[in-house]
């Protein structure tokens, strides 16, 4: 089974001219084949760590880093901002995240003259919108972007308190010490949204209590209408507006009937709590680390080893982990080209936020550099949507 599975994979593996992969450093980052990769940061509450492996034909998770102004004000409030944007069924939506989720959020953050839930759950909406404003545009030529979205994970550190905001099933774990037992005890920050979870699938049972089959078991895995795993994204516009679950969408995001109300929504769970001085780290990660990890088996990795490069060795440790569930050796996984990696892992996403208590009780009116990382840094492959423009 094992030489054909690498016979199949030495066939399909071509270097492909429009494939940015190389070997090398950036202005914010390095670059090692499908990895990328910035092993050690300073952000407004302690350092940091990110690293993202493609999959994928066309990278479809994004993700970012802000830090210093969390307003369009110069007057602050400052802080850290971390997004993980996990796509499916095409990079457009979390490429559109990445664009303009943090843009909405400081506007609001400035109207509002502080943070709060509102100003995230607006800068969500906001983000909907006009990805939804992208749909309507591109639907004539480019129907398929109805069935593209994302989930969307959003961490802010600010003032001493942290939001965690997330739709779908990327994850933020805080690791906190335990000063007795000297132990970094993992804790989930996020609510996910995954039919596989029976309280998602109860959620869904009664938002649409008409619709017998607003969930189903296909193929061992529990699917909203039969299609999508998750219950929340950004985008998805086929399974939120009827008028775009029809002809010319293909016939398998068809559904058989109209819809009355949304079936998926892009409203985040969002949690908010004050740091303590003993919260060590957060690990924000697309569900492709998530598969091979526990939440407790990433934590005592942090724990265990350097803080630079940690979000490198997290990402390392998944793929071994995926290529030793194929019986593969990491080295013979490594050299499978994207897109046909696919079928051994995920996209990848991780951010590492290590927290240093002095820093993070600082006033939030405290000056600092802005720091802006986008998690990629060289684009692996191009798809340049429609101009859109920040609504009023």
């Amino acid at each position: 089974m094992l030489s054909r599975l690498m016979n199949f994979v030495r066939a399909c593996f071509r270097p492909r001219a429009d494939c940015c992969v190389h070997t090398g450093s950036d202005a914010s980052g390095h670059q090692d084949g499908l990895l990328w990769y910035k092993d050690s940061g300073q952000h407004f509450n302690g350092e940091f760590s990110m690293a993202v492996v493609q999959a994928n034909n066309l990278l479809e998770d994004q993700s970012q880093l802000e830090s210093g102004f969390l307003s369009t004000s110069d007057l602050g409030p400052y802080g850290t901002f971390v997004g993980i944007y996990d796509g499916h069924g095409g990079p457009e939506t979390s490429r559109f995240i990445n664009e303009h989720l943090f843009q909405h959020l400081k506007r609001f953050t400035a109207e509002h003259q502080s943070m709060s839930l509102e100003v995230i759950r607006k800068a969500f909406q906001a983000t909907e919108d006009g990805f939804f404003s992208v749909v309507s545009r591109q639907w004539s030529m480019k129907p398929q972007i109805a069935a593209v979205g994302s989930c969307c994970l959003v961490g802010i550190i600010c003032g001493g308190m942290l939001y965690v905001a997330n739709c779908g099933d990327s994850r933020a774990v805080l690791g906190r010490l335990v000063k007795d037992t000297k132990e970094v005890l993992a804790i989930q920050l996020s609510a996910e949204h995954n039919a596989s979870f029976e309280s998602v699938r109860q959620e869904l049972q009664s938002l649409h209590p008409d619709d017998s089959q607003i969930v189903v078991l296909k193929h061992n895995v529990w699917r909203v209408k039969g299609i999508i795993q998750i219950s929340r994204s950004i985008g998805d516009v086929y399974l939120k507006k009827p008028e775009y679950n029809r002809e010319p969408l293909y016939q398998k995001f068809r559904l058989r009937e109209t819809f009355k109300r949304p079936i998926l929504s892009a409203e985040p769970a969002i949690t908010v709590q004050q740091l303590l001085p003993h919260d060590q780290f957060i690990i924000f990660a697309s569900d492709g680390l998530w598969e091979h990890f526990t939440n407790q088996e990433a934590v005592d990795l942090v724990k265990n080893h350097p803080r630079n490069g940690i979000a490198r060795r997290l990402v390392k440790a998944a793929l071994q982990a995926a290529a030793k569930k194929r019986e593969m050796r990491y080295s013979d996984l490594k050299k499978i080209d994207r897109g046909v990696r696919r079928h051994f892992h995920d996209d990848i996403t991780v951010v590492v936020i290590f927290l240093d208590s002095h820093l993070v009780s600082r006033a939030s009116s405290v000056r600092c550099p802005n720091v802006s990382v986008k998690g990629g840094g060289v684009t692996l492959a191009s798809n340049t949507l429609a101009p859109y423009t920040t609504p009023n």
